[in-house]
């Protein structure tokens, strides 16, 4: 459906495409992959939010975003996921500043850190990766469903997985690794697989409101989202990739694209719940086949059950 893949840039999925008039929210854009898909947002003409946790590190990139496109509509807000507080004061701030929201991009993530617990005690990968944006978005739900009712297009929300959801499911006994041993990489595939769901379940309470969610694997990059990883781990994980699934690197615009082609992309019009890499709808994943999304990363019936848990840890219901 798309003429677009793994070697196409955020300004080839943007071409052509005018987003005036459009409010954009990114987290993560202190850095990397959310810096970039803010400015191409923005150079489309949309108002974009920049969220990131650090003040430092955010109003440079902003500063550099400004200069690059002086005519273009750039605001921020701060929030760190892994503190529920946090995210509901960010969420109230921004509610109140743009009651109408069109684009959602949950960017913002760690991978592969040593063990740790957020704010309220979860682990820490999940509690960031999913709990933080699950509270998130859902405080900015009204704002993205009004979006959508004073436009003629979908709202939607980005969330972004990853290709290491195959590394496991969520483990709905044990989300939060209380009684088992902590493994990095099981924590963050459990998360990235949450995010796919999470997905799942939000394009199924909204579309009927306009509002559509998909979830990306934007590729393997080189960014801070890194920075736990020795030079030895990136080896490992290479040699332990079967046959045919080779690690292929991407440059930034690279990585970002396919999250910029879910979030504007007219060939997405009427579409939701699905899980995007390549900037291309994903097939299910086969073994020995590289790329695709594991059954139990789109099942509806997980994607509510993980829906019931994640009110429940977070303390409120949408």
């Amino acid at each position: 459906m798309t003429t677009f893949n793994a070697s196409s840039t955020t300004n080839d999925v943007i071409a052509g495409i005018s987003l005036a008039d459009r409010v954009a929210v990114v987290t993560g854009t202190s850095a990397g992959l959310g810096i970039e898909t803010a400015r191409v947002l923005a150079a489309a003409g949309a108002r974009v939010v920049l969220v990131a946790r650090n003040r430092e590190k955010l109003e440079p990139v902003v500063q550099s975003l400004r200069a690059q496109l002086p005519r273009a509509q750039f605001d921020t807000a701060l929030m760190d996921l892994s503190d529920l507080d946090s995210v509901r004061a960010a969420a109230a701030d921004i509610a109140a500043r743009f009651p109408r929201i069109n684009l959602l991009i949950n960017n913002a993530g760690v991978m592969a850190c040593p063990f740790g617990r957020t704010a309220q005690g979860f682990e820490m990968q999940f509690g960031t990766n999913h709990l933080g944006h699950f509270l998130f978005t859902g405080l900015l739900a009204q704002a993205v469903r009004a979006g959508a009712a004073a436009s003629a297009q979908d709202s939607r929300v980005i969330c972004l997985s990853s290709a290491a959801h195959r590394f496991g499911e969520v483990d709905f006994d044990d989300p939060n690794f209380e009684h088992r041993d902590y493994e990095k990489w099981a924590a963050y595939g459990q998360s990235k697989t949450a995010n796919a769901l999470f997905a799942v379940g939000l394009d199924a309470r909204l579309k009927g409101e306009g509002v559509r969610a998909f979830s990306v694997h934007p590729g393997v990059i080189m960014t801070e989202l890194s920075r736990y990883m020795a030079p030895e781990e990136w080896e490992s994980l290479k040699a332990s990739r079967p046959p045919g699934d080779e690690m292929t690197f991407k440059s930034i615009e690279q990585g970002a694209a396919t999250s910029v082609w879910g979030a504007t992309s007219p060939q997405l019009q009427g579409l939701g719940g699905l899980y995007l890499e390549d900037c291309h709808i994903a097939e299910a994943s086969t073994p020995g086949k590289s790329g695709g999304v594991a059954a139990y990363a789109s099942d509806p019936a997980l994607a509510d059950r993980l829906w019931t848990l994640s009110e429940k840890l977070v303390g409120q219901s949408f």
